[in-house]
């Protein structure tokens, strides 16, 4: 089996259980602040698993990341399909968006700026910690060599 692919697996399952957990939370702020639930063993055995599934998804995609063949770019657009593909079929599968254009067109757009926000802000962030790191490595090279010349 693909290196890439058993990577995928190894972080989809370690992360996976935080699923489910992620929706019982928010069923539990949705039942304290009020809002009547009436809910099946259907629908919440379908939020379990598609939680599941997304959390999955969500942890074994950054392995896009680690692929050298790629570049940034196509490591986050492979992720970013990967995720959206599994959101919008969750979301619609429980009915947390309705199925109609507007609606998922504005679930794509929130997606999509949010996805590129987190993205960017972590990208501009790494780069900037690697900048400082690298002009520290050098001063302690540069150090290093004065002492040896002594």
């Amino acid at each position: 089996m693909n290196h890439y692919v058993k990577e995928f697996l190894h972080r989809g399952l370690i992360f996976s259980g935080l699923g489910p957990i992620v929706a019982g939370i928010v069923y539990v702020c949705l039942e304290l602040s009020g809002t009547k639930l009436n809910l099946n063993g259907y629908e919440v055995f379908l939020a379990i698993l598609t939680t599941y599934v997304i959390a999955f998804v969500q942890a074994g995609s950054s392995v896009f990341h680690t692929v050298e063949k790629w570049g940034k770019a196509k490591g986050a657009l492979f992720q970013m399909i990967a995720i959206y593909v599994v959101y919008i079929g969750g979301y619609l599968a429980n009915r947390w968006i309705p199925f109609e254009y507007i609606a998922i067109l504005i679930f794509t757009g929130v997606f999509v700026l949010a996805y590129l926000g987190i993205w960017f802000s972590v990208y501009f962030i790494t780069k900037k910690d690697t900048k400082e790191l690298n002009e520290k490595l050098k001063i302690a090279q540069e150090g290093d060599l004065d002492k040896q010349v002594d």
